[in-house]
């Protein structure tokens, strides 16, 4: 899924909702369900802020002013992705529900959407979970540990503890979901204090046996876990491209 959204979403010149459509389509072409859509819903600003052609240096600028310009045509294209995608548990909205044609813009539906979905709280908070929490335990995960693999190992339960994965909750209700974060939240804390995070594989190995067991997909804090993972190589790209832009103005003058 990766490998087939990846060109799809990063494609030149496409507005946001165009990228959305253009990953789920390609992605369903290669597997018959949906794998992804989280992913490319929160991937898709971010990539679309690193690409534009934009004044703002950082990032975070760049994504807010993508945030505010979407409209009622990247609702309509995100409609019809997610639709493509059949996501599980989706249920239905009184207002701007996605069988429906939009009348508002993108991010004025995910503003309807925000008490029940962790993602729809990004496009309308300019991604604090992601700048806030996901990117510094990033950091600090691979300043301590020198592994990427354990940096977004930390970061995924981080997201578990702090708030109650919104996949479990649609398909398993409130309480799974809440009891889910409580469990995650000592495997945190345990994974915080390790010197070798790599002694702490019984417990998580332990714990992902229970999920599986009981069906149990936290869904939307893997989903975060890879937006902040692709929001640090981004940052990493602008801040190569701009050291890059200054040696050359530096060498010219």
């Amino acid at each position: 899924s990766a490998e087939t959204m990846a060109g799809a979403i990063a494609a030149p010149g496409l507005d946001v909702g165009e990228r959305i459509l253009c990953a789920i389509e390609a992605t369903r072409v290669v597997v018959p369900f949906n794998t992804n859509l989280g992913i490319v819903l929160l991937c898709a600003p971010l990539v679309h802020a690193a690409c534009a052609r934009m004044v703002e240096p950082s990032l975070r600028a760049r994504l807010h002013a993508v945030l505010a310009g979407l409209d009622v045509d990247d609702a309509e294209l995100t409609y019809r992705a997610i639709r493509v995608a059949q996501p599980g548990g989706l249920g239905r909205s009184e207002r701007h529900d996605v069988a429906q044609s939009p009348r508002v813009t993108l991010r004025e539906a995910m503003d309807e959407a925000r008490e029940r979905d962790r993602i729809a709280v990004q496009y309308v908070t300019d991604y604090r979970d992601i700048f806030e929490t996901g990117l510094p335990a990033l950091h600090d995960g691979l300043a301590r540990w020198r592994s990427r693999e354990w940096a977004a190992v930390h970061v995924y339960l981080m997201y578990l503890a702090r708030v109650a994965d919104s996949h479990i909750a649609r398909r398993h209700g409130a309480q799974v979901a809440a009891s889910v974060s409580v469990q995650a939240r000592g495997l945190s804390q345990a994974l915080g204090r390790a010197g070798d995070p790599a002694r702490e594989m019984p417990a998580l190995e332990a714990f992902d046996r229970q999920l599986k067991a009981r069906s149990i997909n936290p869904g939307t804090s893997a989903d975060m876990t890879v937006a902040a993972l692709v929001a640090m190589d981004l940052e990493d790209s602008l801040e190569q491209a701009a050291r890059e832009n200054r040696a050359e103005v530096g060498a010219s003058g």
